[in-house]
């Protein structure tokens, strides 16, 4: 069983909106119910931790046979960052933003040196159908700082960005967060 926060340990057919904080209130109108000020931390924790496991399981997994290889140079050394991006979509253009990644992104993220990890997009409300959640790894914070630039100044970047674009933005807001993977993460099965 799950532990959540606010009331110790809550099954886990409870949705996300029933266990929120009193933080985020939801408010309802003739047409949805939106939850009005959702910060990271709060996101983060109407999220099942389990669906975080298996990316820190393969992470450490790899880490753990880089080191029994003896390979210092392994893309999960002690430096290597991992970083969580919530991408919250304009009504409407999460299957735009799943397709550009899935057509495009990714392989543009490996060009530039991101390594992409793993993605989900979540199946509650209020964030199911318009927020795609995933984790990525540089081999450092310094790589990534240039990783990002070279992405984000690379051509073919912006003519995928500006075609899937055309009928109107598509991202609202990007959340970034870099972490480290601890030691005591499993090895993935």
């Amino acid at each position: 069983m799950l532990s959540f926060p606010g009331n110790g340990c809550t099954p886990p057919h409870i949705t996300p909106t029933k266990i929120l904080p009193n933080s985020a209130p939801l408010h309802f109108n003739r047409t949805s119910a939106t939850i009005s000020s959702m910060n990271r931390r709060t996101l983060l924790q109407s999220l099942p931790a389990a669906a975080l496991l298996p990316t820190a399981a393969w992470a450490a997994s790899a880490a753990s046979d880089a080191s029994s290889r003896g390979d210092s140079a392994s893309p999960q050394s002690s430096t290597t960052v991992y970083e969580l991006r919530i991408y919250h979509t304009y009504e409407g253009k999460l299957d735009d933003l799943l397709r550009r990644f899935r057509d495009h992104t990714m392989q543009l993220f490996e060009k530039h040196g991101i390594k992409n990890i793993a993605y989900w997009t979540p199946t509650d409300d209020p964030l199911k159908g318009k927020t795609l959640i995933y984790i990525i790894s540089h081999p450092s914070r310094e790589a990534a700082t240039a990783n990002w630039k070279a992405f984000q100044d690379d051509p073919d970047w912006k003519q995928v960005r500006d075609a899937s674009e055309a009928n109107g933005k598509i991202v609202e807001k990007v959340d970034s967060t870099f972490m480290s993977l601890t030691d005591f993460s499993p090895p993935l099965r």
